[in-house]
């Protein structure tokens, strides 16, 4: 997939002043996607929430199997899991008041998700890695 949403630099660059992303299909293996980026954001002071229904902790957080169960407030929903497996995720995403963007990692982009994303007002920037994204904005390399 080589299609990318339409932000420009600047919008994807005010994305990364909202601090508290929860992480859907975070993995608790070192040598995944799904765990050494949340793990770079974390590092780099961003609160992240693991949402993983078959683990109990990862990066020393407490995991949540859905973003409704979390209580705190989260800005950022950053999904690591297969297209066909976004829109469920984004319908139990709108349950939870105060979130601004869903991030859909490298690969990934769901029409229909997005649509009721941008219907609740929820922005959504897809097919781009949060880390990869970060470093290159920030030249943090």
């Amino acid at each position: 997939m080589s299609i990318t949403d339409n932000h420009t630099d600047e919008e994807i660059r005010k994305i990364y002043n909202f601090r508290n992303i929860a992480v859907v299909g975070m993995s608790r293996d070192p040598a995944k996607p799904a765990h050494l980026v949340p793990k770079y954001m974390m590092e780099r002071g961003y609160n992240i929430i693991p949402v993983n229904p078959i683990a109990s902790e990862i990066l020393g957080r407490r995991t949540y199997a859905y973003v409704s169960d979390i209580k705190s407030q989260i800005d950022i929903i950053d999904v690591f899991r297969p297209s066909k497996d976004v829109y469920p995720v984004v319908e139990d995403s709108i349950k939870k008041l105060g979130i601004t963007v869903i991030w859909l990692q490298e690969g990934i982009h769901n029409v229909e998700a997005e649509k009721i994303a941008l219907d609740n007002k929820i922005d959504v920037v897809f097919n781009r890695c949060i880390m990869a994204e970060h470093m290159r904005l920030f030249n943090d390399i």
